[in-house]
């Protein structure tokens, strides 16, 4: 045999296409994360400040000019709205002016991010330096000494959502991409629903009990952990059922090329090129390490609406893959796509 027919014979147009496919999911994943994460800069990061009278307006308006517009400031009425607003996650940080001293309190809470938190307090502290003032930072919700950086959050989330990709693809490696019927799609929906409650129970327990690496309450993560699980898995299966084996490899390009680097595990989302930050919200990863964060150090607190994109997620992933399990293919009576 020739080396050319060799050659067809062992890399067929199918397998040529899925090397292409591989190698630009390859190039993506570093442009992505290269492109989120090399130069990272706030912008508009969304800041209180609280001072009696004209002050606050005058404090927020020499915020806002800083070269860059590194702050979004908005007024508060005084401490306790700006400890509030951290604690509910509305700004990432506050300024409290004293007008009868020369010593201002920043406060910030680092299990949202450290980054951010010593962002902060580097742009604030060199702001009040050219007023003459200076600044004593509070940390309103510190990261555990055991979460270096805050990242156990983001990496806990990006566990559960390999883990909810993997589960997906070895359905289909096993079985075929395409569920051959309705009966098969609810049989592979459960099995990952089952999985998804004992991966969500285990990663939990690691990070907690085991490691104590985050604190929070281990319900919550459990069930946090397992609706990651399920709606990252069911979105796999979902997108396996439209394009077959390819659906793993939009799979990849959804969660780990796209939301991971945007996610805010490493830099919070403020500061990320806008492309990053206007994904990462709506995407599992991003959702998934807002409501990890919120259990571990802000009492639940602004959870709801990472919630709803991961139920978004989970329930059109099942939607998907239960009505294409259903259609027939023309012309061959009881046989569904993909049987």
């Amino acid at each position: 045999m020739t080396f050319a027919s060799e050659l067809r014979g062992a890399v067929t147009p199918r397998a040529a296409l899925l090397v292409l496919g591989v190698l630009a999911l390859q190039l993506l994943f570093i442009a992505s994360y290269v492109g989120a994460l090399h130069d990272p800069k706030p912008k508009d990061v969304p800041f209180g400040v609280a001072a009696p009278g004209a002050a606050a307006e005058q404090a927020a308006a020499r915020l806002e000019r800083l070269p860059g517009d590194p702050l979004d400031p908005r007024t508060l009425s005084d401490a306790a709205e700006a400890r509030s607003q951290v604690l509910h996650r509305k700004v990432y940080g506050a300024l409290v002016v004293d007008p009868a001293g020369t010593t201002d309190t920043l406060l910030v809470a680092s299990g949202g991010g450290k980054a951010m938190a010593t962002t902060l307090e580097q742009i604030v502290t060199r702001a009040e330096r050219a007023q003459g003032r200076t600044v004593r930072t509070v940390d309103l919700a510190p990261a555990s000494r055991q979460d270096f950086n805050g990242l156990t959050s983001f990496y806990l989330v990006v566990g559960w959502c390999v883990g909810g990709y993997l589960l997906a693809s070895a359905l289909a490696v096993s079985a075929g991409a395409r569920p051959a019927n309705v009966p098969r799609a609810i049989i592979r929906l459960s099995v990952l629903a089952l999985s998804a409650v004992l991966g969500g129970l285990g990663g939990a327990l690691i990070v907690g009990p085991v490691l104590d690496a985050l604190p929070g309450s281990l319900a919550a993560l459990w069930g946090l952990g397992a609706l990651v699980v399920f709606a990252v898995g069911a979105a796999t299966l979902a997108l396996q059922s439209l394009t077959g084996i390819v659906g793993i490899g939009l799979a990849v390009l959804l969660i780990v090329i796209a939301g991971n680097p945007s996610a805010g595990g490493v830099f919070p989302g403020p500061m990320l090129p806008d492309f990053w930050r206007a994904i990462g919200p709506a995407l599992p990863p991003g959702a998934g390490t807002w409501a990890a964060r919120s259990i571990a150090y802000f009492n639940g607190n602004a959870i709801s609406g990472s919630l709803q994109v991961l139920a978004i997620w989970a329930a059109v992933g099942t939607v998907v893959t239960l009505v294409v399990s259903s259609v027939r293919r023309p012309g061959i009576p009881g046989r569904a796509i993909g049987s």
